[in-house]
């Protein structure tokens, strides 16, 4: 096995090795849109580690769960971001139309879901 063996190298030469190099700006911007949502998931994973922090705001095991799901929420949505980086780079070298974003919906329920648990527990307390 060498390094440049589409089939079994490393992942960079399988994406490098399917079509043609797209226009930078494109490779850039689909970057950019990656780097976008690791800051977010950094977001939400601090905002996990916030709520697990505050110990007067709510109540344990209320906290503790969301401070868990924000911080679940987090890694999911990087592992996605990669993903949804991943599957854009390959579209854009094959001339393909770009897939749909599956960060959207996790992003969209999840904190949603996430803010009406907050909300009803600080109105409990």
């Amino acid at each position: 096995m060498t390094a440049a063996d589409p089939e079994r190298g490393r992942w960079t030469d399988r994406l490098l090795a399917e079509g043609d190099d797209p226009d930078p700006r494109f490779t850039l911007a689909n970057e950019r849109t990656f780097l976008a949502w690791i800051r977010t998931a950094l977001a939400v994973i601090a905002a996990g580690i916030g709520l697990a922090l505050s110990r007067d705001l709510l109540a344990g095991p209320v906290r503790d769960a969301l401070a868990v799901g924000c911080a679940a929420t987090g890694a999911l949505i990087a592992v996605l971001a990669f993903r949804r980086w991943l599957r854009t780079e390959r579209a854009l070298r094959r001339a393909e139309t770009l897939p749909p974003p599956a960060l959207a919906p996790v992003m969209s329920y999840g904190l949603a879901a996430a803010a009406v648990v907050l909300l009803v527990a600080l109105l409990a307390t």
